[in-house]
Formats: C-alpha cells, structure tokens, sequence
C-alpha cells in the first residue's frame, strides 16, 4: 500500500473503535397511538412514581461501538480510510 501524499510504501493499518452513546425514542406511530395519551395519564395518575422513576431510573441509553480501519504513513504521517 502507497501513500497517496508522498508515495511512501511505509504505511500502517490501524482498527480505530469509535463509541457514541445514543439515547432511545419511541417513533412517531408509538407517539400517535399511544404516546398523546400515555404521557398526560401517566403523570395525572401516577405522579410520585413517575417522578421517583424518572430521577432514579433515568434515560434508556445504549452505547453503538462502530470500527474502522485507518491506513496511516509513518513518513508524513497522512491518514485515510480503508
């Protein structure tokens, strides 16, 4: 493998692993069949739970790992893609 900048054959293959921590929705047919009413009976109704759930509970979060391998030249040091 060449480098596209200085034509140098020293490259290095690297897996580089990104993490982004996403947080989950509910889509728009769950917020038009259910959402509209849910969300007003459920702190009508159930108000002290909820709240005690929502402070201790928290977001329904998830982490998406995603792994790329990056060529980089060890002479200067250009990086691209695999």
């Amino acid at each position: 493998m060449n480098c596209p900048k200085c034509k140098s054959s020293n490259m290095q293959v690297q897996v580089v692993n990104e993490s982004e921590l996403v947080t989950k929705h509910h889509g728009i047919i769950w917020w038009l069949c259910i959402g509209w009413w849910w969300i007003f009976i459920k702190w009508l109704i159930f108000t002290i739970p909820a709240l005690i759930f929502a402070i201790f509970v928290g977001k329904r979060k998830k982490i998406k790992n995603v792994q790329k391998k990056i060529a980089v030249c060890q002479d200067c040091g250009h990086t691209e893609e695999v």
